[in-house]
């Protein structure tokens, strides 16, 4: 099973057209919501008033994706938008690119929520903390007689890759009824 994938499209719009856009983004994600994989959907311009739209969606494996992207849906609400909104980049992520970016110069709508933090710091906890004690156990059985700040180092070391590649995604999958409900 592959990893979600989201994708990054800048579109430049005239702001004139602002409403226009947004129900053109809305149209879109009600149509990619019937698609299997479907994961959301949202958008992100620089300041009020900007030619330039940040739009994102998610679909949990690049073969939903993929079914999406060659649709006969997708391909009519492209159309309608032809000649007014001009898609100038496309990306592809299946990481955490993005996440580290600083929310308080933007203006952000989502057109789906995120779970309450309070759900996420719930799930994060279920996998941190077992692998925290395994990790632990591992050092303290192992290179017990490392100088303190080396043994932390190599047990992060670890435990990050595990924790974000892994991990959370793993668990995320599985906990998505909860999170999302």
């Amino acid at each position: 099973m592959s990893a979600p994938v989201t994708v990054s499209v800048t579109r430049h719009v005239d702001p004139a057209q602002s409403h226009e856009m947004l129900a053109w983004v809305q149209a879109g994600t009600s149509l990619a919501q019937s698609f299997d994989g479907f994961l959301g959907s949202g958008w992100v311009r620089p300041a009020e008033g900007s030619k330039e739209w940040h739009m994102l969606y998610r679909f949990a494996d690049a073969d939903s994706l993929a079914h999406w992207e060659a649709s006969p849906q997708r391909a009519w609400w492209l159309e309608a938008a032809a000649g007014r909104i001009e898609a100038t980049r496309v990306e592809r992520r299946t990481g955490i690119e993005g996440w580290f970016d600083d929310p308080a110069a933007t203006d952000v709508q989502h057109l789906r929520k995120a779970p309450p933090r309070w759900k996420q710091a719930v799930v994060i906890f279920l996998v941190f903390f077992p692998l925290s004690v395994a990790s632990n156990w591992v050092v303290s059985h192992t290179i017990a007689d490392w100088p303190l700040p080396l043994r932390v180092l190599a047990s992060v070391l670890v435990m990050t890759p595990l924790m974000t590649y892994v991990l959370l995604p793993w668990i995320t999958r599985r906990m998505e009824w909860w999170l999302k409900r």
